[in-house]
Formats: structure tokens, C-alpha cells, sequence
């Protein structure tokens, strides 16, 4: 099969359909299309981490990474999700696209119990909630969940800020931490108390495997 090129990949990613109420609660802010197909697209070209692989995409919301780890083939790509909104929208995307090779299951990321789960995906991808005001920690719960689950890598979305800590953590549990790049998240106003129309945040995009 012709290598989809990066290009192709950004330009379907942009596609894909995102939320029209996002839910603040849950940080919901999508994942843009440029970013998710240079994540997916090192993640596919460097690492060999997405075709043929058994993928998952945790806090998945739409989907965007769900589908575009797809259109490169992933054998087979599951999204989980907590909101019932997000992934009927995700549901309309991957009917869109008529892709065969993607499942969603809806569940609690910070809640799930791992067991049936545990090594069961070579691959986790994600782009978590960085645990902003109420959510404080969720940012690391993913990535422990995440770790449970992957027989291979993760790759996750962390803020810059935060990679000492996360660092401190990869090392407690043991995993080599490696940062692939450093990023703008160009953070749309999503939210009426936004008063600027977009916030660049400085994050790293971080690539987690096991020693």
C-alpha cells in the first residue's frame, strides 16, 4: 500500500469534526490537526509503533488520533473515552472516513481497573488533560493507566512546565522517558471566560518505554 505522506495526513486530519460545546470539567480541547499528524506520523515513521499495531488513544474525544493512526494502518486502533457526546461525534468521523480498523469504548480513564486491560495494546497514544485547576493530577493518572496497558511505548502531550515532575515519575515507575519535541499548543478560546482568542502553551511531546 502507497505510505500516506504526512502532508495527506495533516490534510485529512483536518477533516475530522471536533466538539461544538466543549465541557470544561473534562478539558476538553481538541487535539489540531497539525499537531496530531506529526505526532502520529514520528510515531508511525521513527518508532514503527502504528502499523499493524494493536493502538490505544486514551481521553480520545473525537478521535482525531484514533483516525489518523488508522489511515496508517494501525491493525487496529481503540479510543476510550469518558463522554458519551464525544464519541458519537468520534463514531461520525470513522463512519466518514469508512474505517474499518477503529473501536471506542466508553469508560473513566482515572477509574478503570487495568487488570483485563494490562499489556493488552503494543501502543498508547494520548493527549491527556494537563490537570489544570480541578483536575490536578489527571495528567499522571493517564500516563499510569497508559503505562499499564502499553506492551511497547507511550507517547503522551505534557506541558513543558511539568517535565521535571514527570520525569521524577517516569523514573519511580521505572520507564525511560525520552522527549521527541517541544511544541506550541496554539490553545483555541474554547470557553466564554477565554478572553484571548488563542494561548500558546509550551508542551512536549514525550515518547515512554520500558527498560
Amino acid at each position: 500500500m502507497k505510505r500516506l505522506t504526512l502532508k495527506k495526513l495533516e490534510s485529512s486530519l483536518q477533516q475530522v469534526d471536533t466538539f461544538a460545546q466543549p465541557k470544561l470539567f473534562l478539558e476538553q480541547y481538541p487535539t489540531s490537526p497539525h499537531i496530531a499528524a506529526h505526532m502520529l506520523y514520528t510515531i508511525h515513521t521513527t518508532f514503527d509503533d502504528i502499523e499493524n499495531k494493536l493502538v490505544a488513544d486514551l481521553g480520545c474525544g473525537c478521535g482525531v488520533l484514533s483516525i489518523g493512526a488508522a489511515m496508517l494502518d494501525a491493525g487496529l486502533c481503540v479510543g476510550f473515552d469518558i463522554d458519551e457526546d464525544a464519541l458519537d461525534i468520534f463514531n461520525r468521523n470513522a463512519e466518514e472516513f469508512e474505517l474499518a480498523n477503529v473501536d471506542m469504548v466508553q469508560c473513566d480513564i482515572c477509574s478503570v481497573t487495568t487488570g483485563k486491560l494490562s499489556k493488552k495494546f503494543d501502543t498508547i497514544i494520548m493527549n491527556p488533560p494537563f490537570g489544570t485547576k480541578h483536575n490536578k493530577g489527571m495528567d499522571m493518572t493517564f500516563l499510569k493507566t497508559a503505562l499499564d496497558m502499553a506492551r511497547t511505548a507511550v507517547y503522551s502531550l505534557h506541558k513543558t512546565s511539568t517535565r521535571d515532575y514527570v520525569q521524577k515519575k517516569a523514573d519511580e515507575w521505572k520507564v525511560k522517558m525520552e522527549v521527541i519535541a517541544e511544541l506550541r499548543y496554539d490553545l483555541p478560546a474554547s470557553y466564554k471566560f477565554h478572553k484571548r482568542k488563542s494561548i500558546d502553551i509550551e508542551v512536549d511531546f514525550v515518547r515512554f518505554s520500558f527498560k
